[in-house]
């Protein structure tokens, strides 16, 4: 059996809104998608937090979860993740302890150390409450404290979400959070779809750091890779052209609604503008099934990760359906 085959696969859904289309439609392609990736035998169904972005509809990241895993059976849903320094840890614990009470052995929670948003958006999201990257260590701890086994000196408890121990995997695009994860022993999932730079560093620091716990006994590494598969590469190259749209608009502030291919690029973008685009998603897997396994093949002969996340930033619904039942086909084999 393949390296490939022995590892684990999942999808982070970046809940996308077409250009033509409405937040309604990309919340029901949501869960068209996680009952398409269940089918196909998928470990996870993740959804990030983001906010004041026109393009992207899970900024209520708990109730977009609720909804997801009511509409699936088996597959497990979290967060990919929810942006810590937003919200106080209790909110977080009740919100996830109601998930994991309703939906027992299926929920993640994956948690970010960054804001995710513009100063603007960060202060309406918090309005007095003073927070930042600096505490996400303690709050991490405190958000343990809530999900683990009520103490009889406990003042404070979550409910639900006390004693429900929601496995909590720390999501990081640098270090600190590699080093925090293999200090805590928690599985350490790297934002490698837009993030690659530091890759192989931040794996490095994970498992050299890394001190067996309750939740793990050695490192558990995911990484978070972009996903176009078609069945032919000129296809593939095609219908990445909305991806680069995306990550351009991104870059220069615009709207993030999705766009439909292009034939060709050119004229669309300067030439940094193409070097910065191609650095965001340097990790991309872009092709037919024969480019789509070799690539994979490479990369965890590289990493030696544990499970890949993919996301799949296409704009007709059925080519993302498409793109992940190859890559299923082509991790069987």
């Amino acid at each position: 059996m393949s390296v490939l085959a022995q590892t684990k696969i999942s999808t982070l859904d970046l809940v996308p809104i077409r250009d033509d289309g409405s937040p309604a439609q990309a919340l029901q392609n949501a869960l068209a998608l996680a009952r398409h990736v269940e089918r196909l035998g998928f470990t996870r169904f993740w959804v990030a937090e983001h906010h004041n972005m026109d393009g992207i509809a899970s900024s209520a990241t708990a109730v977009l979860l609720g909804y997801l895993a009511a509409g699936t059976s088996t597959i497990r849903v979290g967060s990919g993740g929810v942006m810590l320094p937003n919200h106080a840890p209790l909110v977080i614990a009740e919100q996830f302890g109601t998930l994991a009470t309703l939906y027992p052995g299926r929920i993640d929670l994956g948690l970010g150390r960054a804001p995710g948003a513009d100063q603007f958006t960060a202060q309406a999201l918090r309005r007095d409450r003073i927070g930042s990257a600096d505490d996400f260590p303690r709050d991490v701890e405190e958000l343990q404290r809530y999900l683990g086994p009520r103490t009889p000196d406990q003042r404070v408890i979550a409910m639900p979400g006390t004693g429900t121990q929601v496995p909590i995997w720390l999501l990081g695009s640098s270090l600190f959070s590699a080093q925090l994860a293999g200090e805590k022993g928690l599985p350490y999932a790297f934002a490698s779809h837009f993030a690659p730079h530091y890759m192989h560093e931040a794996i490095r620091v994970y498992r050299n750091h890394f001190k067996p716990s309750a939740v793990l006994d050695q490192p558990y590494v995911m990484l978070g890779v972009p996903l176009v598969a078609a069945d032919s590469d000129e296809q593939a190259e095609y219908l990445a052209t909305s991806a680069y749209q995306r990550i351009l608009a991104l870059i220069r502030g615009q709207s993030l609604v999705q766009k439909p291919p292009v034939n060709s690029m050119q004229g669309l973008w300067l030439p940094h503008e193409k070097e910065a685009v191609a650095s965001f998603l340097g990790l991309a897997v872009v092709g037919g099934p024969e480019k789509v396994r070799a690539r994979l093949e490479v990369l965890l002969e590289q990493t030696g990760a544990d499970e890949l996340i993919f996301t799949c930033d296409l704009y007709d619904f059925a080519d993302r359906l498409r793109a992940f039942e190859i890559l299923a086909q082509v991790r069987a084999g």
